[in-house]
This record gives C-alpha cells, structure tokens and sequence, in this order.
C-alpha cells in the first residue's frame, strides 16, 4: 500500500522537524559556543600591570577558543589599584564566563584579590583559604595619609560596591573589608553571600559549575571538560620583574646616562650597551604602566640640553634648564590614579641627584676637553720649552719631554740654554732662543 504525499510536508513532522532544531540550536548555543574546553590562568603572585597583561590575554585565549569557562585561580597579596581594575574591566567584559577560584588551600585573595573575585562570574574559594583586608595603601605598604587617603578610599568602596552590586554578592561587606580591613575565611565567606561556592579542586568546581546559568552568557554545558594552564611567557616574567614603576624609572635614568656618555665620548661601546638594553627595558615596561608622554618628551630635551652645553658657551645655563626638565619630566612621567603607581620618593629623588649630577660632570668635563689647550701631536709642541743638548749653529739637538729631537734655529744657541719651540717640520723643531729672563727652570721633559 502505497501512500502519495503529493509535494506536501504533514504538519505534525514539520513541528517535530523544527522542535529539534531548535534544541539542536539551543543546545549549541550555551556558554561559550557548547564546548567543553576549559581555560586555567593560574596568578600567584602580587597584582601588576604584567599580572593584568597575562589575565587579558588568557581571557583573550578563551574567547578565541570558544570556551565553555575561563578559570582565574587566585593566590595573592594584592597590588596595584589601576592594573586590579584593568583586570575587572576585562572579567566583566569577557565574553565567556570566567571564574575566580582562590586556591589552593593556604591561598588568599586579599586587597586587589577582593575586587577581581567580586567581578567574577562565578567566585569559589578552596577549603583553608581566606578573602579580604582591602583597605588601599601606598607604595611600599605605607598608609595614605589626610585627604587622599579619603578619596582613595571612598573611590576604592564605590567601585567595589558597584561590582558587587553588578554581581549579586553582598557589598556591604566589601565596603568593611575596604574601610576596616575585615577578612573572612571560605566558609564564612559563602555565608555572608561574599562567594557563589567552596570546591576542593578544580575537577571539584567543574563539577559544581556544571549545568550552571550564567546570567547574560547561557548554561554552562561542560561534560568532560577539556582543561588548558596557561603558563607564563618570557614576555610576562620580564614584565613582572620590570613592571613596577620604581624599576621602569631606574631603568630610564640608566639608559638614558648610558646613551648620553656614549654620544659624548664614541668608542666607548660599554655604556652605550648597558644605556640601550636599560632603555628598551624601560620602554617595554612603561606599555603596561600609566605613563605621561609628557613626561618621556621633557626628559629628552633634558638630554637636548646637556647635549648643547657641550657645544655651546652658555656659562651652565643650559645644564641648569636640563635639571629643571629632567625634574619636571620625572615628576610627570606616571599618571597613574594612586601612590602605588608612581615613583617612591625614596626612590626619585636619590636617582635624580646621581643621573642629574652624572649628565652636569660629562657635560663639564667635555666642555673643558674642547677648550683646553692641545696637549698631544704637532700642535701640542708648538710653545713647549726645550733644553739645547748640542749647540744650534744653525742645527742641533735639543731635549723636549725627556726625547732629543732634531732642532734648527735663526740665531747661534749654544748648549745648556733654553729656547721656544714655534714650528713643527716633520721630525725638525723649529726653535728661538728665550728673552733674557725667561728661561729659568724651563725644562720640561
């Protein structure tokens, strides 16, 4: 029995056509793409402008990939206030949802942690970890004082609250952690809504974050997940060395001196070396720090300056406007929001006084070089006194700077008397016979 379908499709089959399409689609379009590919940034260190290079570019590597879930697991002491909001505006832009996980056990999220597990996603702490004591201090751990440390304060709590808000967790206890310094161990951390859930591991937190809705990017649809740690570069270890702006400016003053010494004095190769590796160093740190170009561009026509007072009479005004550049470039040179961004005085002012004094002595020093009277060569005879050791009759020999030379004079010299050297001929002194009372202790050589 054969039944014509006449070019019709039944409506029943079309529905159940379509109905699986759009659980096929569905299914496709969890979180991140419905892979099962799970991204691990580990960060165990202190929170840098490296440390925030290397949270974007996982980020950055998860999104490329399609992840179902980027994991940042956590271990610090703090850092940097601007790098900590680089890496929050990052989590809270990604696309794929990501992850805080403080671990391992003994880890904390403490200071700039606080605020990167607030922005997260998901926010999970191991067993025997602890989160908190956010209050922002200076560089070196020194305490803001007066008015800034207000408002640093009072702008570190709304940006917190703002996050946490953003995030659904309890922002009245950010703000303690903030303005008291108050910490919380995982478990009271769950329960004070500060975290989403505490895991034993990764494999653990995979678990529990399986089938999870993401407010804003889908259902977190794992399965077996397929895990990827992201180790540091070459890259980000030297920018954790060199990133902190104390260093980055050390690093600047010393190239720049290296460089200078050597446009002074070619050929010494050394310090142009040592100035060209400091200045690159420097230069490839200043990308990740909040830097003034300002600043860079006065501190080069410091440089300018101390350069012209070389070639240049200006009585050591221009080397006095080269200090006065090289003070205001260095002042201007980070522009970052709080103390821990800039350079310590600690650090500033002794690096000012050595390079400044560095570049006013070379300038000094080769300023007198090239006015000083020759004292080498051909011209460095011409005026020299010599001693006659055989009579100049008109031809003889006389002693200049303990070597006898051939001589040759107008007028008979006789032996033991001095005379002035006025011409140079090859290996023939031209001479003259001194004025009567001019030649005590004449002798040079």
């Amino acid at each position: 029995m054969m039944t014509e379908w006449g070019g019709r499709v039944p409506a029943g089959l079309l529905r159940w056509v379509l109905a699986g399409v759009l659980l096929f689609a569905a299914g496709v379009g969890t979180a991140a793409g419905g892979t099962n590919a799970v991204i691990i940034i580990r960060v165990s260190d202190a929170i840098s402008p490296a440390i925030a290079d290397f949270i974007h570019q996982g980020l950055k590597t998860a999104e490329k990939e399609k992840a179902a879930l980027a994991v940042i697991e956590l271990d610090t002491p703090g850092g940097l206030a601007d790098s900590m909001r680089t890496i929050v505006q990052d989590i809270l832009a990604s696309p794929v949802p990501v992850a805080v996980y403080v671990a391992p056990s003994g880890a904390r999220a403490a200071s700039a942690g606080v605020m990167i597990t607030m922005a997260a996603d998901i926010a999970a702490m191991a067993p025997g970890t602890n989160i908190g004591a956010a209050h922002p201090v200076g560089a070196g751990g020194q305490e803001i004082g007066g008015k800034m440390s207000e408002k640093v304060v009072n702008d570190m709590v709304a940006h917190a609250k703002s996050v946490a808000e953003r995030r659904g967790r309890n922002a009245q206890w950010v703000e303690r952690a903030i303005r008291e310094s108050i910490s919380a161990t995982e478990s009271e951390a769950l329960r004070e809504g500060i975290i989403d859930l505490v895991a034993l591991d990764i494999d653990d937190l995979l678990r529990q974050v399986n089938g999870r809705a993401v407010p804003g990017k889908g259902t977190l649809t794992l399965g077996t997940p397929r895990k990827t740690v992201l180790e540091e570069t070459l890259r980000t270890k030297i920018l954790k060395t060199i990133s902190n702006p104390n260093i980055a400016y050390i690093l600047l003053m010393i190239g720049l001196a290296g460089l200078y010494f050597e446009f002074s004095h070619p050929g010494a190769i050394f310090p142009g070396v040592v100035g060209g590796i400091c200045l690159v160093l420097a230069f490839f740190a200043m990308q990740t720090l909040p830097v003034n170009y300002a600043g860079i561009l006065l501190i080069v026509l410091a440089i300018i300056f101390f350069i012209m007072e070389m070639k240049i009479a200006s009585y050591g005004l221009l080397s006095v406007a080269g200090l006065v550049s090289l003070l205001l470039g260095s002042l201007m040179l980070f522009s970052g929001e709080g103390p821990e961004s800039r350079v310590a005085w600690t650090v500033f002012v002794p690096t000012l006084l050595v390079v400044g004094g560095f570049f006013v002595a070379v300038a000094f020093l080769v300023m007198r070089a090239q006015t000083s009277r020759t004292a080498t060569g051909t011209f460095g005879m011409l005026g020299q006194i010599a001693l006659v050791k055989k009579p100049l009759a008109p031809r003889g020999k006389v002693m200049v700077h303990g070597e006898i030379w051939n001589a040759v004079a107008a007028v008979p010299v006789a032996a033991g008397a001095s005379v002035r050297i006025v011409k140079v001929d090859g290996l023939l002194l031209e001479v003259e016979p001194l004025e009567a009372g001019s030649g005590s202790g004449s002798e040079t050589g």
